[in-house]
């Protein structure tokens, strides 16, 4: 899923396709700036993992289609996105180390994360870069921001330790997505509503849609990632947790149930089926 994809010709009202390219634009900006460091291998490091995310950028978007159903053009909507995003890069940055340390190390609980490296300092000052800017839209903001980055790691130690003795590998593979993928999503759609200053329910409605969007992405995307690599998965789990990705894809969708009709209603619903539909067939 890409932002380019919402931006084709599917997307048929021009007003909303010109505000969120317009935003998408002061988004990129705003991850360029923030970046910048006077120590030059975090300053490239910063820069490598923008590279990396570039093309995909899935919370800024949710933050600016959130903004819809307030003031899209309140000042504090391009940073919040900018901010999803640093952190989702943040995570990135961790996750890499845990990645070498996986391969380097088989097996779930095979050692703990090494020591210091360009990584994981990367990581944390692109947390502390979205921190300054999300604490500059208000304490509700900084609850929603650093709530799911508490559970983006829970998430990576989780995917790391794998499932305990007696439990369902499905249903930790569902927890593991929830919190490394849903958790920021769902975040996501809270800052856009609240930067734009969309009412409770509104934030709620859309936290509980970016939450299920995003669990069911990660399921998807981990699913297909396993397909690329290994032979087509028979074995009942992959079927199980694609079944698992469409009912929670589905029942984002029902989370904008009461929210207002408009364009940006029709883009996050449409947002669901392009989820279901990369599952299709697996």
């Amino acid at each position: 899923m890409t932002i380019a994809h919402v931006f084709g010709r599917n997307l048929r009202d021009r007003v909303l396709r010109a505000d969120l390219l317009a935003g998408a634009e002061a988004v990129e900006e705003g991850l360029l700036a923030a970046v910048k460091s006077d120590v030059p291998f975090i300053a490239e490091s910063g820069r490598s993992l923008l590279r990396k995310g570039k093309g995909w950028r899935l919370r800024p978007l949710l933050v600016l289609l959130a903004a819809r159903f307030g003031d899209p053009h309140a000042p504090g909507v391009a940073p919040a996105a900018v901010a999803a995003e640093l952190t989702h890069l943040a995570a990135l940055g961790h996750d890499s180390v845990c990645d070498a340390e996986a391969a380097a190390h088989p097996g779930p609980g095979s050692g703990v994360l090494g020591a210091t490296s360009v990584a994981v300092l990367t990581g944390d000052f692109l947390f502390a870069r979205a921190s300054q800017i999300v604490a500059a839209l208000g304490p509700d903001a900084v609850r929603a921001q650093t709530a799911a980055y508490g559970r983006m790691v829970t998430g990576q130690m989780l995917a790391r330790t794998g499932p305990g003795e007696g439990c369902d590998p499905v249903a930790h593979h569902v927890e593991v997505a929830a919190a490394r993928t849903g958790s920021l999503t769902g975040a996501s759609g809270r800052l856009g509503a609240l930067a734009s200053g969309a009412d409770a329910r509104v934030c709620d409605a859309l936290a509980r849609y970016g939450e299920r969007l995003g669990t069911a992405l990660g399921l998807t995307d981990d699913v297909l990632g396993a397909a690329t690599v290994d032979p087509p998965p028979t074995h009942p789990a992959p079927r199980r947790a694609l079944r698992d990705a469409r009912r929670r894809a589905h029942h984002a969708r029902s989370a904008l149930r009461d929210l207002p009709d408009c364009a940006a209603k029709d883009t996050l619903a449409e947002l669901c089926d392009t989820v279901t539909a990369r599952g299709a067939g697996t």
